[in-house]
């Protein structure tokens, strides 16, 4: 199923995964895909590792799982460090295991890593993808820009470069003051972008974890949010369940003014996936009139 289709019906709410690390078992995954299962997202994305890892094959297995499991999936595929040949090995995968969603992306650069020359820009990847069979292409955008441009307007006119290569949806990256998310919206669909646009939201359950993703991402720390980590930052309970209410207030907001979706960044924990699904799916679960 192509995922493009469902934001004609609802307001999609969707998951994201990644591969365990090498040292757990993949059990470990499968069962948090079999919990995620029961609270029926419209669709489950796959991180993909940037740098070659091994982990690759992993992702497709995952997808698959995710698939027999009677779910939608979304596979990443990011091609900075990957030749023609390589990407195109892997969409022959996709499609050998019936898998129709791919998110688009550049990838990380890794500094142990010289960048191939075949994709440098995700437009570059989306274009080619478009040309080899019917898939529903989503790409990434950044709320608050990213980390390599100068502003976001510049970020924003490189975004439309991205849809006018055939991105058919957006989902956007980690943030914590949705008045940022509003800004960045107003200003793409000032630009011509008007594919769905998904909010991507992250629940704080680890100070560290949280501080090193801001780094990686750009996302700024709004006061309410830096109060929560300061005063829960010692009781993983209480920062866990705190992080949780901060994410339901986030999502609250940002249906009730509209927006197209929201992709929970779930860092493969279920518990945290359960208790936001059943706080917002009176919310979510809405029909477009």
């Amino acid at each position: 199923m192509h995922i493009k289709e469902i934001f004609k019906k609802k307001t999609v709410f969707s998951f994201e995964v990644f591969p365990p690390k090498k040292t757990s078992s993949i059990d470990v995954i499968y069962n948090t895909l079999d919990e995620l299962h029961d609270l029926r997202p419209d669709f489950i994305s796959v991180t993909f590792s940037a740098g070659g890892s091994s982990n690759n094959a992993l992702a497709c297995d995952i997808a698959s799982r995710i698939k027999e499991n009677g779910n939608v999936p979304m596979l990443h595929l990011p091609c900075i460090n990957y030749t023609r040949e390589e990407i195109d090995a892997t969409i022959a995968e996709i499609k050998a295991r019936g898998i129709e969603n791919i998110l688009a992306l550049r990838g990380d650069l890794n500094p142990d890593i010289p960048p191939k020359k075949d994709f440098r820009y995700a437009s570059d990847l989306i274009t080619y993808i478009r040309k080899q069979g019917d898939f529903d292409i989503a790409g990434a955008c950044y709320p608050e820009s990213h980390p390599d441009s100068m502003s976001l307007e510049e970020d924003i006119q490189n975004l439309k470069i991205k849809v006018e290569a055939g991105a058919d949806h957006l989902i956007s990256q980690l943030f914590f003051d949705n008045s940022s998310f509003y800004e960045f919206l107003w200003k793409a669909r000032a630009a011509g972008i008007n594919v769905p646009i998904e909010a991507g939201i992250m629940p704080v359950v680890n100070k560290n974890q949280i501080e090193r993703m801001v780094t990686t991402c750009g996302a700024s720390l709004p006061k309410k949010f830096v109060k929560i980590m300061q005063r829960f930052e010692h009781s993983p309970e209480a920062l866990r369940d705190a992080g949780i209410a901060y994410a339901v207030n986030q999502i609250v907001d940002l249906a009730a003014s509209g927006v197209d979706g929201i992709h929970l960044y779930t860092m493969n924990n279920a518990y945290v996936a359960r208790k936001i699904s059943e706080a917002v799916s009176g919310i979510i679960n809405i029909d477009r009139a």
